[in-house]
């Protein structure tokens, strides 16, 4: 399902592609000429989905593309494209950063023995084997 994010921006799914309407108008004129011009060899979902979120990656990623006889990609297109990449890429770098991958800080569980202490060295408070 698409989302909403912060910046007014939508994301698309592992299954969806976003939807044209909900884009920013900044956004939508790039991203028109992304959809024509990407969607002529693969679906949109394919480079959406690929994980890219540096400009200097897309712009490989794009003249690659561009390169391939059917895409019909020309160098004035890539700039538009190459744009919409640049906010979507921000966007999902954001929507990373809001979605936690790892549990937040949260305190070491507690042991059967106490902590050392500044006075003990750290191998006199380990047990012979080493493990706590």
């Amino acid at each position: 399902m698409l989302a909403a994010l912060s910046g007014g921006f939508i994301a698309c799914s592992a299954a969806q592609e976003p939807e044209a309407a909900a884009l920013p108008p900044n956004v939508y004129a790039d991203y028109l000429v992304f959809a024509q011009r990407c969607s002529k060899c693969h679906s949109l979902a394919r480079p959406l989905n690929s994980g890219i979120d540096t400009d200097e990656y897309w712009a490989l990623y794009v003249e690659r593309m561009r390169r391939q006889p059917a895409s019909g990609i020309s160098v004035a297109d890539t700039v538009p494209i190459l744009r919409f990449l640049h906010a979507y890429s921000i966007e999902q770098r954001k929507k990373k950063e809001l979605s936690p991958s790892e549990p937040a800080n949260t305190p070491p569980a507690p042991t059967d023995s106490p902590p050392p202490s500044a006075s003990t060295p750290a191998s006199a408070a380990l047990p012979e084997n080493g493990q706590r």
